[in-house]
């Protein structure tokens, strides 16, 4: 769940796929299929995407690690977990829509 971590990074600071990768010294087409899941950053991605949004690497790391964990755990604590997660996720992707509708208006 690392590239939907990244993607969901971006969103949160209100940042287009361009000006990222502007930032992150690589193609708009890398940071898309980073964010598609169609390509693996390297560990140096990964700490830029660090530095452009400062978090650490671990926190991203963390993130992601967690996403992929709540989708495959099992019981209830593991059901309560990913359900948690799935809440953060929605809501940073309400946070995505409503951007995408300002910027329409």
């Amino acid at each position: 769940m690392l590239s939907e971590t990244l993607r969901l990074l971006r969103v949160f600071h209100d940042m287009k796929q361009a000006e990222l990768a502007e930032r992150l010294g690589v193609s708009k087409s890398y940071v898309s299929e980073i964010e598609n899941g169609n390509r693996s950053p390297s560990m140096e991605v990964i700490q830029r995407y660090a530095d452009t949004f400062k978090v650490p690497v671990s926190s991203v790391m963390f993130f992601a690690e967690n996403l992929e964990d709540a989708k495959n755990r099992k019981g209830a604590a593991a059901k309560a977990k990913k359900a948690i997660a799935s809440k953060i996720v929605s809501l940073l992707q309400l946070v995505e829509e409503k951007t995408e509708l300002d910027a329409v208006d």
